[in-house]
């Protein structure tokens, strides 16, 4: 697998600190299973955060604190079936922790059409809750900008935008500055993982219109 487009900087800092969202992270954690590069960037952010953590002048906490702390992390944890993670792992296009996440036949999940060519389905719990999106070849996605924070990972297929051509294991991570249209290429289906932290921004009335009704 040949990887060419990988979380910024700063996406993978955050990441390493724990103040990414949990979907956004999701999707950090997925890349980096199958990205050498971004494994060792975030190792070496992660040690450096080690480093200042060990220069803070400790203090003492209260009774009862770790307890508090390992129920929040229990709390947060996605409620995934185990057999759901079992059979997304014999898939080899879905490593970790994304494969945790989905069955093993992609086409046994509930397709929702939300425009021509394009099919979303919604996975997850909580605040893991992110979505796949199948685009057919040839097809493209209306133009969009972001109102926030958005991280596409391709699973299988590919498709091209202003950026470059995405294949899989590539993540786009986008901010609110970008406008593109994602045009699937013609070969396959395209297959991707997106999750978001604000709504997208759709420069034509349609794509507004179907909106709300779509919840993308």
């Amino acid at each position: 697998m040949m990887i060419r487009h990988h979380p910024n900087e700063a996406t993978l800092l955050s990441h390493a600190s724990g103040g990414l969202p949990t979907a956004l992270s999701a999707i950090v954690a997925t890349h980096l299973a199958v990205c050498p590069t971004c494994r060792a960037r975030t190792a070496e952010a992660e040690a450096i955060g080690g480093a200042l953590l060990s220069a803070v002048e400790p203090v003492e906490v209260g009774a009862g604190a770790l307890d508090r702390a390992l129920a929040a992390i229990d709390t947060d944890m996605p409620e995934v079936p185990s057999e759901a993670a079992d059979a997304g792992m014999h898939n080899p296009d879905l490593p970790r922790p994304l494969g945790a996440m989905l069955p093993a036949d992609l086409d046994s999940l509930r397709w929702w059409p939300v425009g021509p060519g394009i099919r979303q389905a919604r996975v997850g719990t909580g605040e893991t809750t992110v979505r796949l999106l199948r685009i057919a070849p040839g097809r493209a996605v209306p133009q969009h900008s972001h109102g926030g924070h958005e991280m596409t990972l391709i699973v299988s297929g590919s498709y091209t935008d202003e950026i470059g051509r995405f294949m899989p294991g590539d993540v786009a991570d986008l901010d609110p500055e970008v406008t593109h249209q994602p045009v699937s290429d013609a070969d396959t289906d395209c297959i991707c993982v997106i999750a978001t932290d604000a709504p997208l921004e759709f420069t034509g009335w349609v794509p507004r219109l179907m909106q709300s009704l779509v919840r993308i």
